[in-house]
């Protein structure tokens, strides 16, 4: 009988220079999608999905990220005494929500090494891994990382979530080839990652979302450093696929790119758009900036 997937781990020590200046004394991780950190939203993610107990691998200089997640004594206090009982209990929410535990990554070494970073927390247990950029919102329906949680569960192989990406950009991404087996699965032969042009076995392309098994650890520490000098997860994944197994799943819900420019401003639009006492202004700005005429069509 498989455990059920409790713990989830968030790699969040990069640099985040694609961001910078903003990342220079901000982890991009904080960088708000409207008025809620991204981080948070992937936190959230994760708890609905079950996770009691969520793992981030910082780096040096992103204690933001555990104080978002603490007591704020003297913010409450102040909303306390101001009446705004509905804000105080948003602030209360965030910590009460889960347990999180910080882990520093000493050197960048990787996503595998970021991973195995989270090995002596999360014990030989199945665990989820969300990275804190990547942004699935599932429209109130199951949680990105939830159908990746159930895959395990039923099947006790590792899951990963897919999705088609356009032709000609398959170098940008971890691909993966196998075979289609049941309700948007796909059965994983083997993994390339960031293939040359014109080489891809499929377009089909890894996000930021998978639960992993514990069998996993022992792959990720034999796993020899590749360019860079980084332990790539991608090279655990193929082992685990030709072993254990690994399940490819296409995910219900909308992707958002948050480590990119566009994909940011993308999320943070979309996400305005779901806000009831925004959507109307969002949509009049947008109408005013790209000089379309008013209308309420």
């Amino acid at each position: 009988m498989t455990k059920r997937v409790t713990k989830a781990i968030i790699p969040a020590a990069g640099l985040g220079t694609r961001f910078l200046p903003a990342t220079k004394a901000v982890p991009k991780e904080m960088l708000p999608i409207v008025d809620v950190p991204t981080i948070q939203l992937v936190v959230e993610e994760a708890v609905r999905a079950g996770a009691r107990q969520v793992v981030v691998i910082n780096g040096r200089h992103k204690q933001e990220i555990e104080n978002h997640f603490d007591y704020a004594v003297e913010l409450e206090q102040n909303l306390r005494e101001k009446g705004k009982e509905a804000t105080l209990r948003e602030m209360e929410a965030i910590t009460e929500s889960v347990s999180l535990i910080s882990v520093r990554q000493k050197r960048p070494l990787g996503l595998g090494h970021a991973v195995l970073c989270g090995r002596d927390v999360v014990g030989e247990e199945p665990f989820a891994v969300l990275l804190g950029d990547d942004l699935i919102d599932d429209g109130g329906g199951e949680p990105g990382i939830g159908q990746l949680a159930r895959v395990y569960e039923e099947t006790g192989a590792g899951a990963v979530a897919v999705m088609e990406v356009p032709p000609g950009s398959e170098h940008m991404y971890g691909i993966v080839d196998g075979e289609e087996v049941q309700d948007g699965r796909i059965r994983i032969r083997d993994m390339v990652e960031k293939p040359s042009p014109g080489t891809a076995p499929t377009r089909l392309a890894v996000i930021g979302r998978y639960v992993l098994p514990p069998e996993i650890w022992p792959m990720l520490e034999s796993t020899e450093p590749g360019h860079g000098g980084e332990i790539q997860l991608t090279d655990a994944l193929r082992e685990l696929a030709a072993g254990p197994g690994l399940y490819g799943v296409r995910v219900d819900g909308e992707r958002h790119d948050a480590g990119d420019k566009l994909g940011f401003l993308r999320a943070n639009i979309a996400y305005a758009l779901k806000r009831p006492e925004l959507r109307d202004g969002v949509l009049a700005m947008l109408r005013e900036m790209s000089g379309s005429p008013d209308s309420s069509g």
